[in-house]
């Protein structure tokens, strides 16, 4: 052992303890020294004293030393053990990695988190929408004002709070809760008009229960749809994989709902596994009827069903809401075999109607069900990724971010699911820390889900070939000349996050994003006529709690 050095063996358990022993030796070897040096200083000068005075005071300024030492060391280890496992950040775009405190509210670890955003878009053609897009009807066509003017706006409403509630271990369980919420709802005054205050809204708002050792868990509250993809086989909230996009309506082709639901989740290590989920309905109908006259024939009055209500108690009443008779129905397997994730899952959906809309009617269902997956592939290490993802079936527009329908009505009244394809890909490029690069090209498709009556004069359901599209592109159109239902989006995006600043104090970020979105329609009496938007985003953000 080197001189002067304290053994840290020679502390007992406690910590006072050992703090208070080095001070009981300083002062034991102080007294020693002291008692050998008296005798010798009757016989020798003063300068002979104050020399051994002076070597005196330098090994107890020495004793000291260590022992400050000593006690910063003791802190610093008592900090470590003291100090929880840091939670799992929440997933956000751009990603980061996170540095969040955690605060102790008794045994539960509590998490904050989010960013501000100052964001702006710009669109050659008017939606009147902020900073999340509508993808299918609002694209207007030339018959409309909007195709003639452009739109620019500024947001902070997608700015985000979120806070995760975190237990300890019970034997092999433990639990948590998350809520996550921003401004992207307006409520009945809400306006930009001069305060432009816009109301706080759920994003998500869940309790999870974990058995650590069997490796399941339950979930219960709103969350990202078990069809969205996911980063890894666990399918653990918060991993989900969104789209990098400034556009809070994501892109063309992007699976995914936010909505309650019941969700267990069984995995096998890091491996594989396997969920089922229970999810809050909603259908989308087109119940169309029109002919080659305008206005439609009365033969359409005919179809009077009810597919949607207004909003009742607790509902927003200026919206409506379908009349459905169970929930949407997952099932996912995930693998991670060792090069890549992979995911593959079902999905069912129950729609209803009631025909005619009386008392005197008969209620009428369909059932639509579908297939989906996703995988992600590294390409170069995690400096470049590529993910697809994809949904085939009948009835599953409300799982694509265009919003296609999901159902119509046939001539008798009956429902009809509609068949749709939808398919995302994408480019993830990281080459440094600070930047993050991406392009996505997305795709939904729907079939002609179309009926005529007997003399073949009349159109029903979706994508009809007597449907009037012949005033579209004329000036002189009109809604009922451009019936125009959609066949196919195709989008294309490209943009960039830039870590301006990256340090104790968070990190700045600033966004670019550029859209091209092409809407093409189903061929009726007078064409088929498409339009298409150009979309451009600027987003400044902060991330208070992310390195």
């Amino acid at each position: 052992m080197p001189p002067n050095t304290l053994d840290l063996q020679d502390f007992s358990a406690t910590p006072r303890t050992r703090l208070r022993r080095p001070l009981r030796i300083a002062t034991a070897v102080a007294a020693i020294l002291g008692t050998l040096a008296a005798p010798a200083a009757l016989a020798q000068s003063s300068t002979d004293m104050a020399s051994q005075l002076k070597a005196l005071q330098d090994q107890i300024q020495q004793l000291q030393r260590q022992l400050n030492e000593l006690q910063a060391k003791q802190a610093a280890q008592s900090a470590a053990t003291q100090q929880p496992p840091a939670p799992p950040a929440a997933q956000a775009a751009p990603s980061s990695a996170t540095t969040a405190p955690v605060v102790h509210a008794g045994p539960v670890n509590v998490t904050f988190g989010g960013f501000t955003a100052l964001e702006s878009v710009y669109r050659d053609h008017n939606e009147t929408a902020d900073i999340g897009s509508n993808y299918n009807t609002a694209i207007p066509f030339p018959y409309q004002a909007n195709d003639h003017v452009s739109e620019f706006r500024e947001s902070a409403r997608q700015s985000r709070l979120s806070i995760l509630a975190q237990t300890p271990r019970s034997g092999s369980y433990s639990a948590e809760g998350y809520l996550e919420s921003d401004f992207l709802s307006a409520g009945a005054s809400s306006n930009s008009a001069e305060s432009n205050s816009y109301t706080l809204r759920v994003r998500h708002f869940y309790g999870l229960l974990r058995d650590n050792d069997a490796g399941w868990y339950l979930l219960a509250g709103q969350n990202w749809s078990l069809a969205t993809l996911y980063a890894n086989a666990q399918l653990a909230p918060r991993s989900e994989r969104i789209p990098q996009t400034i556009d809070a309506q994501y892109v063309v082709g992007f699976n995914w709902t936010r909505d309650p639901q019941l969700r267990w989740v069984k995995s096998w290590g890091n491996t594989m596994s396997l969920g089922f989920s229970v999810e809050s309905p909603q259908a989308s109908f087109y119940s169309g009827c029109s002919g080659v006259a305008t206005p439609a024939p009365a033969a359409c009055g005919a179809v009077s069903n009810i597919t949607t209500n207004a909003g009742g108690s607790l509902f927003a009443s200026n919206q409506n809401y379908s009349i459905d008779f169970a929930p949407d129905f997952i099932g996912k397997f995930a693998f991670d075999p060792g090069y890549g994730h992979y995911e593959v899952y079902m999905l069912a959906r129950g729609f209803r109607d009631r025909s005619p809309g009386t008392a005197a009617g008969t209620n009428n269902t369909a059932w639509g069900v579908s297939g989906g997956g996703g995988l992600i592939l590294p390409l170069a290490g995690p400096a470049l990724e590529f993910q697809l993802s994809g949904l085939a079936g009948s009835g599953n527009g409300r799982y694509g971010s265009a919003q296609l329908p999901d159902a119509t009505i046939k001539p008798d009244g009956t429902v009809a699911t509609i068949d749709e394809v939808q398919l995302l890909g994408g480019l993830l490029f990281k080459p440094t820390p600070l930047s993050t690069y991406y392009l996505y090209y997305g795709f939904e498709q729907a079939s002609k889900t179309a009926y005529a009556n007997a003399a073949g004069t009349v159109g029903y359901g979706y994508g009809s070939e007597l449907y009037n599209n012949s005033g579209c592109d004329l000036l002189t159109g009109s809604a009922g000349t451009c019936i125009a239902n959609t066949k196919t989006l195709d989008q294309l995006a490209i943009g960039s996050w830039w870590k301006v600043y990256q340090g104790d104090i968070g990190n700045f970020q600033i966004g670019l994003q550029y859209s091209y979105t092409k809407r093409k329609t189903f061929a009726g009496v007078g064409g088929d006529p498409s339009t298409d938007i150009n979309m451009g985003f600027v987003s400044f953000r902060f991330y208070p709690y992310q390195r």
